[in-house]
């Protein structure tokens, strides 16, 4: 996972050592991760700030920043200085937002650059020990049989777990109840304390509790079985980034 990201890093520090007059990074880099911590997105990055401060040279410090489906902290993003020393973390709300907000309060295509893909993301179909299923045949049989009985967490609306729970009522005709929290740390939280019934949760965010017992993992969201534990998650900086020789 971490190759993308160094990469990118790379590039960053390349591209201003061309101009004598500048030089990159001259103070703390702060990651802002705009969901609360515990998810897949947070994890990934608590992972990389140390290996990018080694990297940098500099302090790395992750900022987490949740609510309204990734667009607070992004928003914050957007609004810091484009000097590089800010970096936003997006995935694939960035792209649903638009498209489910009536008014975003920054523009996705104009104030925001994507740097790097850091992650890919993978779901596991995570239940309650409480659900009577066993597979997703089951799952599927018992929401026909309940509809609207069986609520599904995520990480808030527009996000990889809403969405893919979305897809997949619709190719079964089933119906339940969305509730969306703040990032996917309090969402397998509220799923391992029978707040909710199912959730289609990263597996990073899940795999411990899985393995424990306290939560039932029935499927993969991929036609093959994933060969590493990924999250779904982008670079994305404030633009404009400033012109080489320009004072930053």
């Amino acid at each position: 996972m971490r190759y993308p990201l160094r990469y990118a890093v790379l590039a960053l520090l390349l591209w201003p050592a061309i101009v004598p007059a500048q030089n990159f990074a001259t103070r703390t880099i702060r990651i802002i991760v705009p969901y609360a911590p515990g998810g897949s997105t947070d994890v990934v990055f608590r992972i990389l700030a140390p290996r990018l401060a080694e990297d940098l040279g500099q302090s790395v410090v992750v900022d987490n920043r949740p609510g309204g489906s990734s667009t607070i902290g992004l928003d914050l993003a957007a609004k810091s200085p484009p000097d590089g020393h800010t970096w936003g973390i997006s995935n694939i709300t960035f792209g649903a937002n638009p498209s489910l907000i009536k008014k975003m309060p920054f523009d996705s295509e104009k104030d925001l650059l994507p740097v790097s893909q850091v992650s890919v993301v993978s779901l596991v179909v995570a239940l309650h020990p409480s659900v009577p299923a066993r597979s997703i045949k089951e799952l599927i049989a018992l929401a026909r049989v309940r509809p609207g009985e069986l609520n599904f967490g995520s990480a808030g609306n527009a996000s990889a777990n809403h969405l893919a729970t979305a897809k997949f009522m619709n190719q079964t005709g089933t119906r339940m109840v969305h509730v969306p929290y703040k990032g996917g740390g309090p969402a397998v939280v509220a799923l391992v304390g029978g707040e909710t019934s199912l959730m289609f949760a990263t597996i990073p965010s899940s795999i411990q509790h899985i393995q424990s017992g306290r939560l039932r993992g029935l499927a993969v969201s991929r036609a093959q079985r994933p060969r590493r534990q990924c999250a779904p998650a982008w670079l994305v900086l404030p633009t404009p980034l400033p012109a080489p020789g320009a004072p930053a």
